[in-house]
């Protein structure tokens, strides 16, 4: 089994590059660095990345940006880093990469607890999150050649507890082993249209 998994060198992704790498040959993609580069906010970047790597059976994304700053200082372009990078960004790897995706593959994209559980500072990071809450939905009912979509919603992580807890009091951390499973759940169980929560 081939796995494209964008964005596995970074907190999450690593984690979930070790898990998934358990189960099946895993190709990470990333911006700098990688088995292959891509940049999901450029969507002739995710073009050439799948033309790179053919067909997969899976196509997992723990990449994606939005900005952070109080909502009275974010400006309309600061929304857009949320919209072209982790919005359109997760889509058009859905959109694109259907042509790469083998008969009864799964899509798995990640989002957050900000789309249910918002703090200070998140606007567009919630609003983006949302969104791709509904779209999954939406998706799950048209996807052809027996594809799924899931994404992956989770609380605070423990290994980025040290960084965000004062943006989050009160949460509980969510253990890295309960987070890289949601995404062995998506990958390889049957759900479809499944909005994986990982909440405290």
């Amino acid at each position: 089994m081939k796995i494209v998994l964008v964005g596995g060198h970074g907190t999450i992704g690593k984690k979930v590059a070790a898990r998934l790498s358990e189960k099946a040959q895993v190709l990470v993609a990333g911006r700098q660095k990688g088995d292959v580069l891509v940049d999901i906010s450029d969507s002739t970047s995710i073009t050439k990345m799948f033309d790179e790597i053919g067909e997969v059976d899976a196509i997992v994304c723990t990449a994606g940006e939005a900005k952070w700053a109080p909502f009275d200082d974010l400006t309309e372009e600061d929304f857009y880093i949320g919209i072209k990078s982790k919005l359109m960004g997760q889509v058009n790897l859905v959109r694109l990469g259907q042509k790469n995706l083998k008969d009864g593959g799964s899509f798995t994209l990640t989002t957050g607890i900000l789309a249910d559980d918002p703090v200070l500072q998140t606007t567009s990071a919630a609003m983006v999150n949302g969104a791709l809450h509904s779209f999954v939905l939406a998706a799950a009912l048209e996807l052809k050649k027996g594809h799924r979509i899931n994404v992956v919603a989770s609380g605070l992580v423990e290994d980025a507890y040290e960084r965000y807890k004062d943006y989050f009091p009160g949460h509980n951390p969510i253990p890295m082993t309960k987070m890289a499973n949601a995404y062995i759940r998506s990958v390889f169980g049957k759900g479809n249209g499944e909005i994986i929560r990982l909440y405290d």
